[in-house]
């Protein structure tokens, strides 16, 4: 499952994040986006969980969580 992963300090790294959800469960895929011009991040990023249930309970536990002083906001992404 691909989750959405939003309002991240712009100081805040993809292993970072990747290893706030991998203590949730195994993430295959982690990525934050960048801006093209300056390189720094957007404040957003995509993780994905090959398993629904680690999925869900890391979107339950870390949805309004707070990291490096924001307090981040965890959703399913939508599939293009």
């Amino acid at each position: 499952m691909k989750l959405l992963v939003r309002n991240l300090a712009r100081t805040t790294t993809e292993l970072e994040i990747r290893e706030l959800f991998a203590a949730h469960g195994i993430v295959t895929e982690c990525t934050l986006v960048l801006d093209k011009e300056t390189g720094t991040s957007k404040g957003f990023g995509f993780v994905e969980m090959p398993d629904p249930k680690e999925a869900k309970m890391a979107k339950a536990r870390l949805n309004d969580a707070r990291i490096a002083k924001n307090r981040i906001r965890v959703k399913f992404a939508q599939e293009s």
